[in-house]
């Protein structure tokens, strides 16, 4: 019996499970209503912490924090620091990130089409039980 490698993501041989799970854990992140709301504040614009905090209305610091550091690991969000006191901090949409732009504004544009029609659903299916 011929022992196994484990995978390297983006590897051929990953399994379907493993790509799965990959992908599974990609949509947590940016499929998140935090980080649906950060790349979409980022968008058109560079913009510091402050600005984010202040246009992401509920957001607490903290999970913004958060959200930026999962984005920025993935790739998906660039922190450029400027040596300044105090010192800046600006985000950015990367390359990759404004690859998302797309499917998400196509999501958006199908719940605002549906919405009526789903909340008269939920409705209806809450009226039943």
């Amino acid at each position: 019996m011929q022992a196994r490698t484990l995978p390297s993501p983006g590897d051929d041989r990953t399994s379907d499970e493993e790509a799965c799970r990959q992908v599974l854990q990609i949509l947590s992140l940016i499929g998140s209503k935090w980080s649906i709301l950060v790349i979409g504040q980022l968008r058109d614009r560079t913009m510091r912490f402050s600005e984010l905090h202040r246009v992401v209305h509920g957001i607490s610091q903290r999970m913004l924090t958060l959200t930026l550091r999962g984005l920025e690991r993935d790739g998906l969000v660039e922190r450029t620091v400027h040596p300044s006191v105090p010192p800046r901090v600006d985000y950015a949409l990367t390359d990759l990130g404004a690859t998302l732009l797309d499917s998400m504004t196509a999501l958006s544009d199908w719940a605002r089409t549906h919405r009526v029609e789903i909340n008269d659903h939920r409705a209806r299916y809450d009226a039943e039980r």
